[in-house]
């Protein structure tokens, strides 16, 4: 069901009774709420009825134990365009990735690995946007293989991401744009993960985050990732795998982000990777206390009834444009 089929059927009880059905969700500025407008489908009466409709859906779910946060939700609806049964096989990986695959996200919020993975720029959210897409860059070769795993580093943009769907607009309505930089990695880094491991990193990126991805460049790929690539694009939808590039340099990615929105590191004006760490270093602690009340959060797959999505049946309603 699309939202704006259920808005025809919710906006009688919904919008004309909406003092009694306020949702606190932060206003939009207006050249990003007319994006929302065009590109999501978005509208004062499809946010509130959609926010309400996800209410109920997780409140009926014997197994799942989801936030209910209305600017929550509203990440979830955007990043899905709407479309109802696309947001709810996302909430449901999202947490079913939680008990089923507790590997991407093993560190704690306040383990102190967090902060030194920071400190060495590993995964860097940038304070600059390409079209009000949100840039992303993962330095895979700025940490040891024998001091921390592709799922410390996991762990850590897991976290990035949860601030980013409660603070950033941008990233919610407008997706996202990543790089990889993987210059400097070396072979222990791409052996700490088993086939059915990876698969899982390649569904918690893809499949359960609210966020468009929009293109992934790849610096510096050695023939290991090379190799790997070919399992990994058996899990990649079509749209995904065809927005990502393969650069040898900076210089060619620049063709598609300016160089002037990345960090000075890279000959850009977006401050330097260590100012953008002790930013992000600062509003993790910030966050301690939701992160803290997240913990509760996951799924009891025990309690799944039959006809609610299964832990990869989702995967079909999850292969909509985006």
């Amino acid at each position: 069901m699309s939202v704006n089929c259920f808005v025809k059927l919710a906006t009688k009880k919904l919008v004309t009774k909406n003092s009694l059905n306020m949702i606190s969700v932060r206003p939009l500025p207006p050249a990003l709420a007319e994006k929302a407008r065009v590109e999501l489908g978005e509208t004062p009466e499809a946010l509130t009825a959609g926010i309400q409709h996800l209410k109920d859906w997780i409140h009926s779910q014997p197994h799942l134990r989801a936030r209910t946060d209305d600017q929550w939700l509203a990440t979830f609806l955007r990043g899905c365009k709407y479309r109802l049964d696309e947001v709810k096989a996302k909430i449901d990986l999202y947490y079913s990735l939680r008990t089923m695959a507790p590997e991407i996200r093993q560190l704690k919020y306040n383990d102190p690995k967090l902060n030194q993975l920071i400190e060495r720029g590993t995964f860097v959210m940038l304070p600059t946007t390409r079209n009000g897409a949100r840039i992303t860059m993962m330095r895979i070769g700025t940490y040891d293989p024998s001091e921390y795993t592709v799922f410390d580093m996991a762990s850590l943009y897991q976290l990035v991401y949860q601030i980013t769907f409660m603070e950033d607009d941008n990233m919610a309505v407008a997706g996202v744009v990543n790089i990889i930089d993987l210059r400097n990695s070396r072979l222990a880094h791409y052996l700490q993960t088993t086939p059915r491991q990876l698969r899982n990193l390649v569904y918690a990126n893809q499949d359960s985050l609210p966020a468009r991805i929009k293109e992934v460049h790849v610096i510096g790929a050695p023939r290991i990732f090379i190799v790997l690539m070919k399992f990994i694009k058996r899990f990649l939808s079509e749209k995904i795998k065809n927005r990502i590039y393969m650069h040898s340099d900076i210089d060619t990615v620049c063709e598609y982000v300016p160089r002037d929105l990345l960090p000075a590191e890279y000959g850009g004006t977006a401050s330097t990777v260590p100012e953008i760490g002790e930013y992000w270093k600062a509003k993790i602690a910030e966050y301690y206390d939701f992160f803290e009340e997240d913990l509760q959060f996951g799924t009891e797959e025990s309690l799944r009834v039959k006809d609610s999505f299964g832990w990869w049946g989702k995967r079909a309603a999850l292969r909509g444009d985006t």
